[in-house]
């Protein structure tokens, strides 16, 4: 299951998932952002559905649009039953690896939960004390494949952002479960 890039907003890649298994499953339809995925290796190539049913995984890019040196993942997607196993951070290093290759000096994601924040710290990000305007956390990597500064406080601090919002019993239990810990291990 090697992650596979389909091409950057230029080449126009598209995906069909399917909605009912996948979050942001719309947003990759659009052709103006570059595509990653990771593939089911015993449905590759299969087409048996109006949907793209191989793809476990999938990331939506594009380059910021006021600093041509970075890279942002906008949406990232894991089927809905593979959720856990940590295909989603393995696609996001994938992305920060191409990202570098292509010239990038690092790559942001702004996430919603703290599910998709621990995944993106995971994949070695950190936390910019940053919020965009629809209260989503900045995290940034830098591309060079070099680690962010990934301190305890600085990642409390932004679970911290997550414990004064209203949330799910599952997220709160989450959080707890978190509390005076530090960031997790990042897979290089």
């Amino acid at each position: 299951m090697d992650p596979v890039l389909l091409g950057w907003p230029s080449d126009g890649p598209t995906l069909r998932l399917d909605y009912r298994r996948f979050s942001y499953a719309g947003k990759f339809v659009m052709s103006n952002t570059g595509k990653a995925i990771i593939r089911d290796p015993e449905r590759s190539g299969t087409a048996n559905s109006e949907f793209d049913d191989d793809v476990l995984a999938a990331v939506a890019f594009n380059a910021d649009r006021t600093d041509s040196t970075t890279l942002w993942l906008r949406y990232v997607t894991v089927r809905e039953d593979r959720r856990g196993e940590g295909l989603g951070p393995r696609l996001c290093r994938f992305a920060v690896d191409r990202a570098d290759d292509r010239g990038y000096d690092r790559v942001r994601i702004a996430v919603n939960n703290p599910f998709a924040y621990e995944a993106l710290y995971r994949a070695g990000f950190s936390f910019t004390d940053e919020t965009t305007g629809i209260a989503e956390l900045v995290l940034e990597r830098p591309a060079d494949r070099v680690p962010a500064t990934r301190s305890t406080e600085t990642y409390q601090e932004g679970l911290d952002e997550y414990r004064s919002r209203d949330l799910s019993t599952a997220e709160q239990e989450f959080l707890d479960a978190k509390r005076g810990r530090g960031p997790p291990q990042a897979n290089y």
